[in-house]
């Protein structure tokens, strides 16, 4: 996914391999933190006392401010280049992830998260477009963008692993020391190895789309978040609605009127592009949602040490990767609508087995239910692919930077939402009597009730939205698919 296009000057040799180095550390640590949290949630709950708003806004706050800056990093590009903003973000990045290990408040942590997630704006758009700009030759860049992708799927998959390791054994305060070397490699190598020189885009940086929108964004989580806490009908949720209501329209229309938009509305239009932009974010809905209460609930509830919660993620994100990987052999024999179809039908099936579970399932009790999701989950990688490439070439990065914000929204709003009808039904069945760990699996199977029926119902959404011609597979054929797998899952 490249956000932006500044032409550049051709890189000397020998310096491709640590400008592609520094890139593939800085995706690394982003994808990295996005996987090691989850599974350190329930011992950070326990160690700064936080309340069950308090560890979904240590989540939430990264994903609000890396969705809400993510177009409003495309654009620094522009306007700083790709050089200087993707040292900033690594450092902004690197010392917020120091904060964060430091802290010893809830405050503090939230904090240090939202500034973390200011810094992966700023850093994820240029990781890819630093190195299709080092390396120009399509076949020598495919290559280089599949090691990038190799590297992001890496810290995908022992993401869960070391955190629950470095969480049980050492200190959950690690999961985020760990990105202070990586952080520093990477601003090194870039100072070194990527030109100073660019051809900078004279463009705005325009605020009051980046303000209007991140108003938006952060009124909407903050009502969805706290409303369980302070009641739907308090004047400070009803009041963080509508400030979300009018940061949005506020936005709409500073892009329909801008001579120089942050988003070209046109683009909404497309039906192709709609229906793919419902479909990956109930994607996202349902995964991230899932993912964070499922480490609550193997740890919480059945006593999985944080090492053996996260272990139980790996076949989920293997299968996912796999699933991704030989989806574009597939696509060349089956529709685009059914294939997408069946994998979100496949993955929701997944999420409503998951129910089935209680308080006293096994490791391997578990695998069936996440076979499937990581298996569906992984033949939609690609849609965002597929999609983008079917726009015209002038609007293609806009649509992919559209996406990537897209998905971060969807998975906030699913830690957001599945965790209000969790509270909820929890809230009932405690007043009702039963003991805490069975109010919790109440609420927890209600939740995924409801992210199952999300992700099934946008399979029915793609069968009838997504082109129904072979032609369009050729979307598929994008290269290396390891690259989109990073991208969807991180």
């Amino acid at each position: 996914m490249t956000l932006t296009s500044t032409p550049e000057s051709p890189v000397a040799t020998p310096r491709r391999g640590l400008i592609l180095l520094a890139a593939s550390l800085g995706a690394f640590a982003v994808f990295l933190d996005n996987n090691v949290v989850n599974v350190a949630i329930p011992t950070i709950q326990h160690s700064l006392h936080l309340s069950r708003s308090g560890i979904e806004w240590i989540v939430s706050a990264y994903i609000l401010f890396f969705a809400g800056l993510l177009l409003a990093g495309g654009r620094l590009a522009d306007v700083l280049g790709h050089r200087r903003l993707f040292v900033i973000g690594t450092a902004v990045f690197t010392a917020a992830s120091v904060l964060a290990g430091f802290s010893n408040s809830e405050t503090m942590l939230i904090s240090a998260r939202a500034l973390q997630g200011i810094g992966a704006a700023m850093l994820t758009p240029t990781t890819l477009s630093v190195i299709t700009h080092a390396y120009p030759e399509k076949k020598e860049q495919a290559k280089a963008v599949g090691i990038w992708g190799a590297v992001g799927a890496l810290a995908l998959a022992v993401g869960p692993v070391l955190g629950g390791t470095l969480t049980q054994h050492v200190s959950w305060t690690w999961i985020f020391f760990i990105n202070l070397p990586i952080g520093l490699i990477s601003i090194a190598l870039a100072l070194y190895a990527l030109p100073r020189q660019e051809s900078l885009a004279r463009r705005s940086i325009d605020g009051p789309g980046i303000a209007a929108s991140s108003l938006a964004l952060f009124g909407l989580t903050f009502a969805l978040i706290q409303g369980t806490h302070d009641g739907w009908t308090s004047s400070i949720i009803l009041g963080a609605f509508a400030l979300a209501a009018i940061g949005m329209v506020a936005f709409f229309v500073r892009e329909r009127r801008a001579s120089d938009p942050m988003v070209d509305l046109t683009i909404f239009k497309d039906r192709v592009f709609v229906v793919g932009s419902a479909v990956l974010a109930s994607w996202a809905f349902g995964l991230f949602g899932i993912y964070f209460f499922t480490a609550i609930y193997l740890q919480d509830v059945l006593g999985f040490s944080p090492t053996k919660a996260g272990t139980a993620f790996v076949p989920m994100a293997l299968l996912m990767a796999v699933g991704a990987t030989i989806a574009g052999s597939i696509s060349h024999r089956v529709r685009p609508n059914r294939m997408v179809a069946l994998a979100m039908i496949t993955m929701g099936l997944g999420i409503g087995a998951t129910t089935l579970v209680g308080a006293h399932s096994s490791f391997l009790g578990l695998m069936p239910a996440f076979a499937l999701i990581g298996a569906g989950g992984g033949f939609t990688v690609p849609l965002g692919a597929m999609v983008v490439n079917t726009m015209p070439p002038e609007k293609a990065s806009v649509a992919s930077a559209i996406f990537s914000a897209t998905r971060e929204v969807a998975g906030l709003l699913g830690i957001t939402i599945i965790g209000v009808v969790l509270s909820s039904r929890e809230n009932v069945r405690l007043h009702a009597g039963s003991t805490s760990v069975n109010a919790f699996l109440s609420g927890y199977r209600w939740a995924l009730i409801v992210a199952a029926l999300v992700v099934m119902a946008s399979g029915v959404i793609a069968y009838f939205g997504l082109p129904r011609t072979i032609d369009a597979q050729t979307a598929f054929d994008v290269e290396p698919t390891a690259a989109d797998t990073v991208l969807a899952l991180a």
